[in-house]
C-alpha cells in the first residue's frame, strides 16, 4: 500500500478524463510536467489584470499537445488567486457572432461556467452576488450596531451604488444599475423571484426588450452584437465585489476555421480583432482572455487568422524569433514539445496517480517507464504525430492492464521489447534514451 496523497474523488476524475483523452477541470497540478516558462508568463498576466490592466493571448499547438491542459491549469491557478473565471468551448452553435445568435450562445455558456474559488465547477454568479452582499451587510452592522435594519439596508444600497458608479462610462451602465436595484430589493425581501429576474438579464436570457422592460424596467438586453461589452462591464463589477479580475478562457478556436461561409468567418475574426485591440489599447480593464488555437488556424493565409490582414500583422512573429529564442511576452505562445525529461516526469506522475487511486504499489520501475517512453518515441512518425495525450492514454491503458492482470509484465504487454532488470523505482533513464528528443 502507498500513502494516499491525492483525494480519491479527484484521482477518479483525473483517471476517467485522461483515459478518455479530455482535460479534467480539477487536480491538474498533481500530474503537471513542464510548461514552466509558459505558466510564468501567464501568471504575469494575472498580476497585470489585478493591477487594472488587460491581456489577450493565443496558446497555439497541435491537437493533444497540451493547450487545453495549460488552459485548465491557468484556470485553477486564477481561481486560487481570487479571480473570477469563465470558460467555454467554441462549436458550430457557439461562435463570436452569427446569424442564429451564436455569439449570445457563447456569452451564455461563459456565464453558465462562471466560477470562483469556493465554487470552481461553475454556476457561481448567484453565489458571487450573495456573498458580496452578505459581507456588505456584516460590515454595515458593525458600523451601525444601534441602527435598525431598514437604515442598514439603505447603507448597503449606497455601497453598491458606489461600486456601480465607477462603471458609468461603460455600455449598459444605467440598465445594469437598475438590474442591481431589482436584485437588491429581492435580496432584502428574501424574494427569489425578483433576484432571478435580475440574474436572467445578466445571463442574457431575455429574448426581447419588451420582456426585459416589463420585468425590470430596463430598455436594453444582451444580444449577439453587444455581449462582449457586458463582459467588460462585469470585469469592473467583480473587482468592486472583492475579486481581482475576470479571466475568460476560450477553447476550440479552430471551429471558426471550419466555418464554410467566408463572410461569417471573417465576421468572427473581426470580433477577435475588436477584443485584441481593446485589451492592448487600454479599452478593457481587470480583464484577460486566452484562446486555444491550432497552427492551421493561425497560419493558413486562405481561411485562417493569417488571411485576415489586420490580425496577421498583429499576431505574426517578430523577425528575430527563431529556434532557441522564444518571446513569451507576445500575444502568441506556441507550445513546444515536452522534453524527454518532462515526459518522464509526466509518466511518473501518472503512475503515482494510478497507484494512489487503486491503493497499490507502483507497477513500473524507473527503467521500465523509460523503456515504455523509448518504445513510444521510436514509433514511425513519432517526431511529428506523438503528443502528451497519446502517451498519457497509452500509459494509463498499460497500468490498467497490469492492475487487472497481476501476473503480466510490461514486456508481455508491449511484446518484443527487452527491458533491463531493475529493482529501483528511481532508476535513471538509460543513456541511449536521454539524448533522444522529439
Amino acid at each position: 500500500m502507498i500513502d494516499t496523497k491525492i483525494p480519491r474523488r479527484i484521482a477518479s476524475s483525473l483517471l476517467q478524463s485522461l483515459t478518455a483523452g479530455v482535460v479534467p477541470r480539477s487536480g491538474l497540478e498533481y500530474i503537471n510536467a513542464g510548461r514552466k516558462h509558459e505558466i510564468s508568463a501567464l501568471l504575469s498576466d494575472l498580476e497585470t489584470v489585478s493591477d487594472g490592466g488587460a491581456a489577450c493571448r493565443f496558446l497555439v499547438g497541435r491537437y493533444g499537445s497540451g493547450k487545453s491542459f495549460l488552459l485548465g491549469l491557468i484556470r485553477n491557478l486564477a481561481l486560487e488567486k481570487g479571480f473570477v473565471v469563465c470558460d467555454c468551448d467554441l462549436s458550430p452553435e457557439r461562435r463570436f457572432t452569427g446569424s442564429r445568435g451564436q455569439g449570445l450562445a457563447t456569452y451564455r455558456e461563459l456565464l453558465h461556467n462562471l466560477s470562483v474559488k469556493t465554487k470552481p465547477e461553475g454556476g457561481a454568479l448567484s453565489l458571487l452576488l450573495q456573498r458580496w452582499l452578505s459581507q456588505l451587510m456584516l460590515q454595515t452592522a458593525e458600523e451601525y450596531p444601534e441602527k435598525e435594519e431598514t437604515f442598514r439596508n439603505e447603507k448597503v444600497k449606497e455601497k453598491v451604488r458606489k461600486v456601480i458608479s465607477k462603471m458609468e462610462h461603460m455600455v449598459f451602465y444605467y440598465d445594469f444599475a437598475k438590474v442591481m436595484e431589482c436584485y437588491l430589493q429581492g435580496y432584502f425581501e428574501a424574494d427569489d423571484g425578483k433576484c432571478d429576474l435580475a440574474l436572467r438579464w445578466i445571463r442574457g436570457e431575455y429574448e426581447t426588450r419588451t420582456e426585459a422592460k416589463k420585468a425590470l424596467g430596463v430598455g436594453s438586453i444582451i444580444t449577439d452584437e453587444n455581449w462582449y461589452d457586458c463582459l467588460k462591464l462585469l470585469a469592473f463589477f467583480v473587482v468592486g465585489a472583492g475579486y481581482r479580475g475576470l479571466i475568460l478562457l476560450v477553447d476550440e478556436l479552430v471551429n471558426l476555421y471550419k466555418i464554410p461561409q467566408t463572410v461569417t468567418r471573417q465576421s468572427n475574426y473581426e470580433k477577435i480583432l475588436t477584443i485584441f485591440n481593446d485589451t492592448l489599447q487600454g479599452k478593457a480593464a481587470h480583464f484577460a482572455i486566452y484562446f486555444c488555437a491550432t497552427p492551421q488556424l493561425m497560419d493558413d493565409t486562405r481561411r485562417g487568422l493569417a488571411g485576415y490582414e489586420a490580425l496577421r500583422s498583429r499576431l505574426a512573429s517578430g523577425r528575430f524569433v527563431k529556434e532557441g529564442y522564444r518571446d513569451l511576452f507576445g500575444p502568441v505562445i506556441r507550445l513546444e514539445p515536452l522534453t524527454n525529461e518532462e515526459l518522464m516526469i509526466l509518466c511518473e506522475n501518472l503512475q503515482k496517480l494510478h497507484a494512489s487511486f487503486y491503493q497499490t504499489e507502483e507497477k513500473l520501475t524507473g527503467g521500465e517507464l523509460a523503456g515504455f517512453l523509448q518504445t513510444e518515441l521510436s514509433r514511425i512518425g513519432a517526431d511529428s504525430l506523438l503528443t502528451p495525450r497519446e502517451i498519457t492514454r497509452d500509459l494509463l491503458e498499460i497500468l490498467n492492464l497490469l492492475q487487472q492482470n497481476p501476473d503480466a509484465t510490461l514486456q508481455d504487454i508491449l511484446g518484443g521489447f527487452s527491458f533491463a532488470a531493475t529493482s529501483s523505482e528511481n532508476e535513471e533513464i538509460p543513456d541511449d534514451f536521454a539524448d533522444f528528443t522529439i
